[in-house]
C-alpha cells in the first residue's frame, strides 16, 4: 500500500468515528465539541499512531484504533483553544467553535475533547501496563503543549528570541503531539524501548520540521494555497526560524512589520532572504532533523511500514500547504 492510500484509509476511518462521536450524545456541549472534529482535516496524527503500531506489529493498527481517535480528539482540543486565544474566526474553511457557540461553550468543548481523549487511549486492545505508559506519555504531552503555547504567547512581545528558545516552543506546541502519536502507537503495539524511542524521535523531529516548513511557506506560498494572507508572520513580527536566521545574517526586516505589505515588498523580502541564504538554511535544518529521525529507524527491519514512516517524515519538509 502506498503512503497516500494509507493516509486516505486512516482519514476515512477517523472521519466515520468522528461522525459517530458527534451523534453519540445529543447535548449542546457535544455538538460544540464535534463542530471542528467533523469538519475534516488531514488526520496525520492518528495515521502516524496507526502506522507506528503496524511497524512494530503488522495488523496492530486495528487494535490501537481507539487510541488513534483519542489523539485526534486531543489535537482538536488544542485547535479549539488556540482559536480562542488567537481570536481566529475561521478554521478548515468553517467558522471556529467560539465564533459559533461563544467562548464559554468553546472552552468547555475543548475540555470535553481533552477528557475523552484519555478514555479512548484506554479503549485500545493492549496490555494494561502498555495503556498506563501510553496515558503517562499523553499526560506529559499535554504539559508540553501548554508550555509551548505559553512560550509562543510570550514571544509576541519580543524580537530577540534565540534559536534554542524557538525550538523549545516548537517542540512543545507542535513536536510533542506528533512524538506522542508515534510513541503511543509503539507502546500499545508492544514495541521495545528502542523502537518506542526511535518512533518518538521521528514524530518529534517531524513536528519541528513541520513548523519550520510552515514558517517558510507563510512567506513563499500563494494566498490561495495558504488560505490566509501571505506573509502574515512577517506583518505581525512573529518570531519564526526565518526571522531568527535573518537576524543572524544581518537582514533587517523591521521595515516590513506592517499590515499593508504589497506583493512587491514581499518579493523584495524573499529576494533578500534568498541572497543571504536564510531560506536555504531553514530548509537544510529541517532536512537534517528528518534525516536523523529516519536513521533512527534502523532498529526496525525493512518493511512496507518502515518505508511509509520514512515517506511520512519526508512529507513534512516537502509539503506545499
Amino acid at each position: 500500500m502506498s503512503l497516500n492510500a494509507y493516509l486516505a484509509a486512516a482519514a476515512k476511518k477517523i472521519g466515520i468515528e468522528a461522525d459517530e462521536y458527534s451523534e453519540a450524545e445529543r447535548t449542546p456541549l457535544r455538538k460544540a465539541a464535534s463542530h471542528l472534529l467533523v469538519s475534516g482535516g488531514k488526520r496525520l496524527r492518528p495515521a502516524l499512531l496507526m502506522l507506528s503500531a503496524d511497524a512494530v506489529r503488522q495488523g496492530a493498527a486495528a487494535d490501537v484504533f481507539p487510541a488513534a481517535f483519542g489523539i485526534e480528539l486531543l489535537h482538536t482540543y488544542t485547535l479549539v483553544h488556540d482559536d480562542i486565544m488567537d481570536n481566529d474566526s475561521m478554521r478548515r474553511g468553517t467558522p471556529t467553535v467560539h465564533t459559533v457557540y461563544g467562548n464559554t461553550a468553546a472552552i468547555l468543548a475543548g475540555d470535553l475533547l481533552y477528557g475523552d481523549a484519555f478514555s479512548y487511549i484506554c479503549r485500545a486492545e493492549a496490555a494494561p501496563a502498555a495503556k498506563t505508559a501510553a496515558v503517562q506519555m499523553l499526560s506529559h504531552t499535554c504539559h508540553m503543549l501548554c508550555e509551548g503555547q505559553s512560550l509562543d504567547a510570550a514571544f509576541e512581545t519580543r524580537d530577540d528570541v534565540s534559536l534554542e528558545e524557538y525550538l523549545s516552543m516548537v517542540l512543545g506546541k507542535t513536536g510533542s503531539l506528533l512524538a506522542a502519536s508515534a510513541g503511543i502507537g509503539s507502546l500499545l503495539a508492544g514495541g521495545t524501548p528502542q523502537q518506542t524511542a526511535a518512533l518518538y524521535t521521528l514524530g518529534m523531529n517531524a513536528g519541528i520540521a513541520f513548523q519550520i516548513r510552515d514558517d517558510v511557506l507563510d512567506l513563499t506560498a500563494s494566498p490561495d494555497v495558504l488560505g490566509k494572507n501571505r506573509a502574515s508572520d512577517l506583518r505581525e513580527n512573529k518570531q519564526t526560524i526565518v526571522s531568527i536566521f535573518a537576524r543572524e545574517a544581518g537582514v533587517d526586516l523591521s521595515a516590513y512589520h506592517k499590515p499593508d505589505l504589497t506583493e512587491a515588498e514581499i518579493s523584495e523580502v524573499i529576494s533578500s532572504l534568498e541572497n543571504a541564504g536564510v531560506l536555504a538554511k531553514a530548509a537544510a535544518y529541517s532536512e537534517k532533523l528528518i534525516a536523523d529521525a529516519k536513521a533512527g529507524l534502523s532498529v526496525f527491519p525493512d518493511s512496507d511500514e518502515k518505508q511509509m514512516l520514512c515517506a511520512i517524515a519526508d512529507l513534512f519538509v516537502v509539503r506545499e500547504s
